[in-house]
C-alpha cells in the first residue's frame, strides 16, 4: 500500500477528464468539496491587499505594526485550534458535517468583518475565519479522497491543492476590482461570504463519504453512495476492499491507543519520520513563503512602488507563478525525486532571497532627500520631528525618505512631482496632507521609499515563488504523506501540521516588526541563513521515498544512519530500497 493520498501524474489527470463525460457525479462530489480549498486560498490571499485599505481607515493600524500582524495572525491562531479540533469532529460527525461547520465559521467571519467599525472586531472576524479554515484543511481533502475513485484520487485530491493557489490568485482580481469602490476592504474580506454560503447549499444536498459510514456500521448507506462512484463491474469489488480496508483500520485504531507518545518517540523509524516530516513543515514557513502572500503588496511597496492599485497588480503575479508552479511540481515530484526537488528549490531560494537583500539594501541607501523648501511648500504640515531637526541645526540635517518614514509613524514622504528621485517632502500622515499631495501629482509614501531599484525587487519576488513552489511548497507535504508507519500515521501527521501552522503564526506575527526594527534587508538575510540551514537539514535528515510503498519506507528509516557527513558521498538509502523492491517482485 502506497503511503498517504495516491498522487497524481498525467495517466490520472487524462482519467479524470474522462470520467467528467462518464460520471460527472465524482466531479461534483470533488468540486464541492473543493470550493474549502478554495476559501482556503482566498483568505491567504486576499488579507494581504486588504491591509493596505485597512490601514487607509483605522489610523491605528497605520500607526501600530503589531495590529496590522495581529489582523493577519489571528486568522493562523484559530486555524490552529479549528485544525486541533477538527480531526474529532471529522471522526465523530462526519466529514460534510464538518464541511459545513466550516463554512458556516467562514461565513460569520467574513460577515463581521464586512461590518467592523474598529480592529478589534476585525480581529474577531479573522478568528472565526481562521476557525472555518483550519477545519477545512484537513476535512475538503479528506472527504474528497474517501469519495473519489481509486485510480483518479490523486488527480481529485490534488484538485484541492490547485483550488488553493486558484483562491489566492482569485483574491488577488476581487482585491483589484474593488480599490475603487466604497468600502474597499470590507468588498473584499465580505465577498468570501458568498463561495461559503454556495458550498453549505451544496453539501446539505451531498452524501457523507462511503468510509466514515462503514466505521459507524451504516452499511447499505455506503453501498448506495459506492455503487453511484464506481461503475458496475467494480463497485462489489471496491465494497469488500473498502470494508476489510476499514476493519482493518478500527483493530489499528484500537492497537494504537495502548501506545503511548513516549514509547512511540522512543521508536527509531517513528522518531527518524518526524526528524523529516516535521522539520520541513517547519522550515517550509521559516523560509518566508508567507511573509511574501500575506504581506506581497506591502514588500511592493517597501520596494518603491507608492500606489495601492499598483502594488496589487504587481503582487497578482505572484499568486499566478504560484498556481503555475503547484501544477509543475506534479510532473517534477516522480522524475526527479522528492529529495532532489527539495534541494534544487531550496538553492534556487537562497539566490532570490539573495537578490531581494540587495535590492532593498540598496533602495534604503539611496533613497531620495528630504528638501526644506518643499517641505515649506505644504503650510502647517511637516513631520513635527523634521521640524525639530530644522529649529535645532537650521537644516535638513542629512534627512532622507527612509529617515523620514522611520522618526514616527506619524510622519510621510511626498515625492518630487517632476521625478519621484528628485528631493521630496517630509510630512504629517492626515487625510488631508495626502490628497494635497496627490493633487499635485506626486506620490504619496508610507513603508517604502521611491527607487530606481524596485523592478529588481520584483525579479526577486518572482523568482522566489518559481522556485519555491513546486518543491518545498508541495514536497513537505508528500513527504509526511509517505513517511510514517501506518499505525502512527495519524498522530504523526497531526503533529506535523501543527508545527506547520505555529510555524506559519510566528512567522506572519514577526515579519513587519522585523523589518521596522532593523530593516528589509536585514530581514530577508535572515531568511537566507535559515533556507541555507533547510538545504543542510535536507541532506542530513530527509531521505528519498520516491517509489517505495509504506512498508519498505519503515524498514529503509530503521537501517538509514543520518548523513551527517553528507559532502563524502551521495548514497541514497531510497534508491537502494526501490532496487531492493524490485529484485525480489523478479
Amino acid at each position: 500500500m502506497e503511503g498517504g493520498v495516491p498522487e497524481a501524474d498525467v495517466f490520472a489527470f487524462r482519467e479524470c477528464l474522462a470520467l467528467s463525460w462518464k460520471n460527472p457525479y465524482v466531479l461534483r462530489l470533488a468540486f464541492s468539496a473543493g470550493i474549502g480549498g478554495l476559501l482556503f486560498g482566498y483568505d491567504t490571499g486576499v488579507i494581504s491587499g486588504a491591509l493596505l485599505y485597512i490601514r487607509d481607515d483605522f489610523k491605528a493600524v497605520d500607526r501600530e505594526t503589531w495590529l496590522q500582524e495581529a489582523i493577519v495572525s489571528m486568522a493562523l491562531a484559530g486555524a490552529i485550534i479549528g485544525a486541533s479540533v477538527g480531526g474529532w469532529i471529522n471522526d465523530r460527525f462526519g466529514r460534510r458535517k464538518a464541511i459545513i461547520l466550516a463554512d458556516t465559521l467562514f461565513f460569520i467571519g467574513s460577515v463581521i468583518m464586512a461590518a467592523a467599525t474598529n480592529p478589534a472586531i476585525l480581529i474577531v472576524g479573522r478568528v472565526f475565519v481562521g476557525l472555518g479554515v483550519g477545519m477545512a484543511s484537513m476535512a475538503s481533502p479528506l472527504y474528497i479522497s474517501e469519495a473519489s475513485p481509486t485510480r483518479v484520487r490523486g488527480a481529485l485530491v490534488s484538485l484541492n491543492g490547485f483550488l488553493i493557489t486558484g483562491g489566492q490568485f482569485l483574491s488577488y482580481l476581487i482585491n483589484l476590482a474593488f480599490t475603487n469602490a466604497p468600502g474597499t476592504w470590507r468588498w473584499m474580506l465580505g465577498v468570501a461570504a458568498l463561495p461559503a454560503l454556495i458550498q453549505i447549499v451544496l453539501m446539505t444536498m451531498l452524501p457523507e463519504s462511503p468510509r466514515w459510514l462503514f466505521r459507524k456500521e451504516r452499511e447499505e448507506e455506503a453501498k448506495t453512495i459506492l455503487r453511484r462512484i464506481y461503475p458496475p463491474e467494480d463497485v462489489e469489488n471496491e465494497i469488500n476492499t473498502l470494508k476489510e480496508s476499514v476493519e482493518m483500520e478500527i483493530k489499528e485504531a484500537s492497537n494504537s491507543d495502548k501506545v503511548s507518545i513516549t514509547k512511540m518517540l522512543k521508536t527509531k523509524t517513528v522518531r527518524r519520520g518526524l526528524y523529516a516530516g516535521m522539520g520541513l513543515q517547519i522550515f517550509q514557513q521559516f523560509v518566508g513563503i508567507n511573509t511574501v502572500m500575506y504581506y506581497c503588496p506591502t514588500i511592493v511597496q517597501l520596494a518603491g512602488f507608492a500606489s495601492n492599485r499598483v502594488a496589487l497588480l504587481l503582487s497578482l503575479v505572484t499568486a499566478g507563478l504560484n498556481a503555475i508552479g503547484s501544477i509543475m511540481s506534479i510532473y517534477f515530484i516522480d522524475k526527479t525525486g522528492r529529495r532532489k526537488l527539495l534541494l534544487f528549490s531550496l538553492s534556487g531560494v537562497v539566490v532570490s532571497l539573495v537578490v531581494l537583500t540587495v535590492v532593498f539594501h540598496e533602495t534604503t541607501t539611496h533613497s531620495p532627500m528630504v528638501s526644506p523648501a518643499d517641505t515649506a511648500l505644504f503650510n502647517n504640515a511637516t513631520c513635527p520631528a523634521f521640524n525639530a531637526t530644522l529649529d535645532s541645526v537650521g537644516s535638513a540635517g542629512g534627512w532622507d525618505c527612509m529617515k523620514c518614514l522611520k522618526a514616527s509613524p506619524s510622519c510621510r514622504f511626498c515625492a518630487s512631482g517632476s521625478n519621484k528621485l528628485l528631493p521630496g517632502a517630509c510630512l504629517i500622515s492626515s487625510d488631508t496632507t495626502e490628497k494635497q499631495c496627490e493633487n499635485n501629482e506626486r506620490l504619496w509614501y508610507t513603508r517604502g521609499c521611491p527607487s530606481k531599484y524596485g523592478f529588481l525587487a520584483l525579479i526577486g519576488l518572482a523568482l522566489y515563488i518559481i522556485f519555491f513552489s513546486p518543491g518545498m511548497g508541495t514536497v513537505p507535504w508528500v513527504v509526511n504523506s509517505e513517511i510514517y508507519p501506518l499505525r502512527y500515521r495519524g498522530i504523526c501527521g497531526g503533529m506535523a501540521s501543527t508545527s506547520n501552522w505555529v510555524s506559519n503564526l510566528i512567522v506572519a506575527q514577526s515579519f513587519l516588526s522585523l523589518t521596522d526594527a532593523i530593516g528589509t534587508s536585514c530581514t530577508f538575510m535572515i531568511f537566507i541563513f535559515i533556507t541555507t540551514a533547510a538545504i543542510v537539514f535536507v541532506l542530513i535528515f530527509v531521505p528519498e521515498t520516491k517509489g517505495l510503498p509504506i512498508e519498505a519506507v519503515e524498514k529503509m528509516l530503521d537501517r538509514r544512519t543520518l548523513n551527517f557527513k553528507f559532502w563524502q558521498g551521495n548514497h541514497d538509502d531510497g534508491d537502494d530500497e526501490v532496487m531492493k523492491q524490485k529484485t525480489q517482485s523478479v
